[in-house]
């Protein structure tokens, strides 16, 4: 499995609730993994903890530029990453990256115009369908 786990995707699109299923259902639950070995870095409550409401491209790059440096931090720590954050500059997403998407009304008061989907390196995963069948296409990439 990759140590550090990118969830990535439009505000709303399933990125915190898919990361926190997985890490409850899959890695604690069935793969029996420690759940002092997981990190979970997620941009909601990094926001809040850096006091960074900054929604401009510098605000958004200098959150995102935290939350990689604290993920190699982290992996080289020997723990697993896990990472739900927008993170629309394809330049700014490391590891392995899952692009969640929806055709469902997304958050649109929080719509970032300028998202970058990822192009290569990526497993595109619909959110759309149960939280189950997301969570087994994960699994399905990361074994």
């Amino acid at each position: 499995m990759e140590k550090v786990i990118w969830f990535t995707g439009q505000p709303g699109s399933g990125k915190t609730t898919l990361a926190e299923r997985f890490i409850d259902d899959k890695l604690i639950g069935f793969m029996k993994m420690p759940s002092w070995k997981i990190i979970h870095l997620d941009g909601d409550d990094l926001r809040d903890i850096l006091d960074n409401q900054d929604y401009s491209e510098k605000g958004r790059r200098k959150n995102i530029q935290f939350v990689i440096n604290m993920a190699k931090v982290m992996d080289n720590k020997g723990y697993l990453v896990l990472v739900s954050l927008v993170s629309p500059y394809r330049d700014m997403r490391i590891g392995e990256v899952f692009y969640l998407h929806s055709k469902r009304n997304l958050r649109k008061e929080y719509h970032v115009e300028n998202y970058e989907p990822p192009t290569e390196n990526f497993v595109k995963i619909n959110t759309d369908n149960t939280i189950e069948e997301c969570i087994d296409e994960i699994l399905n990439v990361c074994r």
